[in-house]
């Protein structure tokens, strides 16, 4: 006799199921598009959220934290561009080119679209998916592991976002500020797909920042698709500061290609539990690879950076270095992996994770990776967990200095190493505003 067995699925899970049933129809794109939509859900369906027993899951189980399934975000009214409108005040001023993406939606009204250098263009992703293009493809080669539970999701049910495409051998000067903001105390989800598709030998700086009203437990999935040519260059930087309730779930796909180089920063402040995960294909020779990360982490924030790279081609470069600043019961997450194939000699890959707790209650988990198939390869890793040196602490304060802004002084040098490598000026120094403002906050 044979017996079916019936998954159990969650509130949640549930949730987005009649969620999906009610919104398939009204989501935009053609007969290609809604069949990508439909068997993105349908494995989403199969395997529902992840969790623990899912390795790159381990310690973010959103089967156990997801409570339940928000409503799919309406779109903006009046009140939601007035308050899109007062957002990213920390970056308003470093002349930017703004693209606002608020609630979910392309918000042209909000957005800085005019004296566009020759070959570059933006555009709505809803517009591209109601012409049947095929912006919603994520393939980027075995880096990206088969059925990825919330980027299936973000295919399911993504409806706007931005496209930027810089032609062959343009050079933009002027950086671009793709700024997500949620809007309004009632919790809503939010599904944006973005791509940025870099032609050979163009160059370009995409800022990225989300933002969102405190008090509010809405949730937020995000997925930015970047595509760079030969002898291209993006310098990427990314600054989560959503609302202290909030869920941010962000992944970020990257296909480089021959001698390119890519650099992204990621700074978390905000959120009350944010996963960016990051799958980068160095599909190209001698392309260089820069990723790195700040985390500050306080109250009971959980953030999570998974990132796996592919070295796919011989001569690549990779750097990885990644800090998490730990106070009261916060728990950080590193998972990273390097992979090297058998036709990547001369690889050179190092990574290095390092976390500081400020308290005892204070969590950090690391896992770094190495999947080598090459034998003339260079590759290293390494992880490091402390406190802060009570000896330097001891020295400043002896010259004067009170405990408390010896310990700011002492965090600050720890994050500024990786800051300081952010090539634009402006934005460092708005990261380091941030981060004081951070410390000034301890209690």
């Amino acid at each position: 006799m044979n017996v079916a067995i019936a998954a159990i699925k969650t509130e949640a899970e549930t949730g987005l199921m009649e969620a999906y049933s009610a919104a398939r129809h009204s989501l935009p794109g053609g007969r290609a598009i809604s069949a990508a939509r439909n068997e993105a859900f349908d494995a989403f369906a199969l395997g529902g959220l992840p969790h623990r027993r899912l390795e790159a899951w381990k310690f973010t189980d959103l089967r156990r934290l997801v409570k339940d399934a928000k409503p799919i975000a309406p779109p903006p009214d009046a009140a939601a561009f007035e308050a899109a409108a007062r957002a990213g005040q920390d970056l308003g001023g470093l002349g930017f080119r703004r693209i606002s993406i608020v609630d979910g939606a392309f918000a042209p009204a909000l957005s800085d679209l005019e004296g566009l250098e020759a070959g570059v263009t933006i555009r709505p992703l809803a517009s591209a998916l109601a012409a049947d293009e095929s912006v919603l493809s994520c393939d980027i080669g075995p880096v990206l592991p088969a059925n990825e539970p919330t980027l299936l999701l973000n295919t399911a049910f993504a409806a706007d976002g931005a496209v930027i495409e810089v032609a062959d051998g343009v050079v933009v000067e002027r950086p671009f500020h793709l700024m997500f903001v949620t809007t309004g105390a009632a919790p809503t989800a939010v599904y944006t797909r973005s791509l940025v598709v870099l032609g050979q030998g163009a160059r370009a700086t995409l800022v990225e920042s989300h933002e969102g009203p405190e008090q509010s437990d809405y949730q937020v999935n995000a997925v930015v698709k970047v595509e760079l040519g030969d002898d291209a260059r993006l310098d990427h930087v990314k600054v989560v500061r959503e609302g202290n309730a909030a869920l941010h779930v962000a992944t970020l796909l990257a296909d480089v290609g021959a001698r390119a180089h890519f650099s992204a920063f990621g700074f978390l402040v905000g959120g009350a539990l944010v996963r960016n995960q990051l799958f980068v294909r160095l599909a190209g020779v001698e392309t260089v690879a820069e990723l790195s990360g700040v985390s500050l982490l306080a109250g009971r924030q959980h953030g999570d950076t998974t990132l796996s790279i592919d070295h796919a081609a011989p001569g690549s470069t990779s750097r990885e270095t990644f800090k998490a600043v730990v106070d009261d019961a916060a728990q950080a997450v590193f998972q990273g992996k390097i992979a090297v194939r058998q036709q990547a000699q001369k690889t050179d890959a190092r990574m290095m994770s390092r976390a500081l707790l400020l308290s005892a209650e204070a969590e950090v988990y690391s896992k770094p990776e190495l999947e080598i198939f090459a034998d003339d390869v260079q590759c290293g890793h390494g992880a490091t967990t402390g406190t802060l040196d009570d000896q330097l602490k001891f020295y400043l304060m002896a010259r004067g200095i009170p405990a408390k802004e010896a310990e700011a002084l002492l965090i600050q040098a720890f994050v500024g190493e990786v800051v300081e490598t952010i090539a634009h000026e402006g934005l460092r120094e708005g990261l380091s505003a941030v981060t004081l403002a951070w410390l000034g906050e301890r209690g």
